[in-house]
């Protein structure tokens, strides 16, 4: 049946807008390019997936006649963003065209019949837990940057590692990345009970879906999740979205932690501090972004080379009373763990010359990052 509705510009701009970064991605088919739209009794249901990621949303609107049709998701959002007036009208005609009706404005667009587009996952009404949004969003901010790119040899880094705990004190969402080189953990105290949630073994979220989970959270007070085989499953109200979990192993990152002597530690004013590597980074290689600390009692000279170009030399004063060391890192290792960070003073905890970095701060509860060193 050909369908016939009028909705909202703002509402169905806003929704498109959030179906963008799923949707309009390359492939072989050219139904994941499309949104699919479903004009039911009370509006539209809008439906996007990239196959990893599914997002399903509902407009509002004055539904004459309903009908299913899929159509091109960045020429929809392109054409009803830039549209005057408060009305979109859409109309189906014959041979799947789209005649889309804004103001004194009329487009026609070609669409594909709705049994080409991926059928939205199944999954079960019951086990959602219900959670405050900004647990997601910390706990995300804090590990986000430190996934593995997808060129990465080991698939299971390009993914996060989600955990649950409960401790004498509470229960605790926790999530891990790596990319190899640096690990980063976060975790929530969270005020709900975490037995309900059906974690596997080993969770992965991949870095795909913990960017549009974040997105998710981000207008929105709480949501709700479910875990179920192979998928997350997170909604509020109408809107829901599927995530396909990844399957493997991660690396076994409480061995890690536990290698960290904790006796050597720097105290290391934390704004200063990223302030100094943002003008050291300047000369480093464009590859690597190697810089060099050098560590004594009181403090710490940061210096960066590139044969190119030249050379810079930065001092910074910290709290240390241990021996003098001679240490390599990447530099944007540090910014992008200490941009992320609360804390006015941060600790660094550094063995020796070829011993990973240990940062934390008091004002950043639950946050742990493990920074690889480079040989001097």
């Amino acid at each position: 049946m050909a369908f016939n509705c009028f909705v909202n510009k703002n509402e169905l701009s806003n929704k498109l807008g959030e179906l963008q970064n799923i949707t309009n991605k390359r492939g072989t088919l050219a139904a994941l390019n499309n949104v699919l739209l479903e004009v039911e009794d009370q509006g539209i249901v809008m439906t996007g997936t990239d196959l990893e990621v599914g997002l399903k949303l509902i407009v509002s609107g004055q539904v004459n006649e309903t009908g299913t049709i899929t159509i091109p998701s960045k020429k929809l959002f392109e054409i009803v963003r830039e549209s005057a007036g408060e009305s979109i009208h859409l109309e189906e005609k014959e041979n799947h065209w789209i005649t889309i009706t804004a103001g004194k404005s009329t487009y026609n667009v070609a669409g594909i019949p709705s049994e080409e587009y991926p059928r939205f996952p199944d999954y079960d009404e019951d086990g959602f837990i219900s959670f405050e949004s900004h647990i997601f969003l910390d706990l995300v901010d804090k590990v986000i940057f430190s996934i593995a790119g997808e060129h990465e040899n080991i698939y299971s880094l390009t993914s996060v590692l989600f955990e649950k705990e409960k401790k004498e004190n509470g229960s605790y969402l926790r999530m891990i990345s790596s990319d190899g080189h640096r690990l980063s953990i976060m975790e929530k105290d969270v005020a709900t009970d975490v037995d309900g949630l059906n974690l596997s073994e080993v969770t992965l979220i991949p870095k795909k879906g913990v960017q549009e989970l974040r997105k998710f959270c981000e207008n929105r007070d709480t949501i709700e999740l479910a875990f179920e085989d192979k998928q997350l499953v997170v909604r509020d109200g109408e809107a829901v979205m599927v995530i396909r979990l990844r399957q493997g192993q991660f690396p076994h990152y409480q061995s890690i932690l536990d290698s960290i002597a904790t006796d050597n530690k720097l105290s290391i004013p934390r704004i200063p501090f990223l302030e100094s590597l943002k003008r050291t980074d300047i000369f480093t290689e464009d590859v690597f972004h190697t810089i060099q600390l050098s560590i004594e009692a009181g403090s710490m000279v940061i210096t960066s080379q590139h044969a190119d170009i030249g050379s810079a030399k930065d001092e910074l004063s910290i709290e240390y009373e241990g021996e003098s060391m001679q240490l390599m890192f990447n530099c944007r290792y540090f910014i992008d763990a200490l941009q992320v960070m609360e804390s006015e003073v941060v600790k660094a905890y550094i063995d020796t010359q070829n011993s990973p970095c240990l940062l934390q701060g008091d004002d950043d509860p639950g946050f742990t990052s493990v920074i690889m060193p480079m040989q001097l």
